[in-house]
């Protein structure tokens, strides 16, 4: 078995709202050679993903430059 990284939450708002899951970096399409700046990116995004769909929400971040007059 190959490396392995576990993800997890808990809800300190509404009790019983949490999960955990552990996963190769096969599993998760992640490349193990990386570096570790680039792998914990990589596994980042893969848990915002993880997150997400575990508590069944979007969300969005705008950024926006206000233009000089």
């Amino acid at each position: 078995m190959g490396r392995t990284v576990t993800f997890a939450f808990q809800s300190m708002n509404f009790d019983g709202t949490e999960a955990s899951e552990t996963f190769t970096l096969e599993e998760l399409g992640i490349d193990g050679e990386l570096a570790d700046g680039e792998l914990k990116k990589n596994i980042d995004q893969v848990f915002h993903a993880w997150l997400c769909d575990k508590l069944n929400i979007t969300f969005s971040v705008v950024m926006e430059e206000q233009k000089q007059e």
